[in-house]
């Protein structure tokens, strides 16, 4: 079951974050092998894609990073929309890490 996780991402920056993937039992997963994808919607029925998450896997350490340009926030309308983040197993098993909503906070500065 995947957990559950709010991002708050300012409009116009650069945004990171690194997420812990673990086994049944709460420890490391070796993510040996994986691929993974995360996206932003609107809604979950939206059939059109606001937002794809650029990934980075750190095998060993069971860690998968996303993140965003300022030029992807920045073309993202402020508001509340929401995200998950999947890996897959070279064997092909999809399993859903991270889910929630993902709030984009208009920017001031421009």
């Amino acid at each position: 079951m995947a957990s559950i996780a709010n991002l708050y991402i300012d409009q116009g920056t650069d945004f990171s974050i690194t997420v812990d993937v673990t086994d049944s039992a709460g420890g490391v997963q070796d993510l040996t092998g994986y691929s993974a994808s995360a996206q932003i919607r609107k809604t979950y029925s939206s059939s059109s894609v606001s937002a794809t998450f650029a990934t980075s896997i750190s095998e060993s350490a069971g860690q998968v990073t996303i993140s965003l340009t300022d030029t992807q926030t920045n073309s993202i309308d402020s508001g509340r929309y929401v995200y998950d983040l999947i890996v897959t197993s070279g064997s092909g098993t999809i399993t859903r890490v991270i889910e929630g909503q993902a709030i984009i906070t208009p920017n001031v500065t421009r």
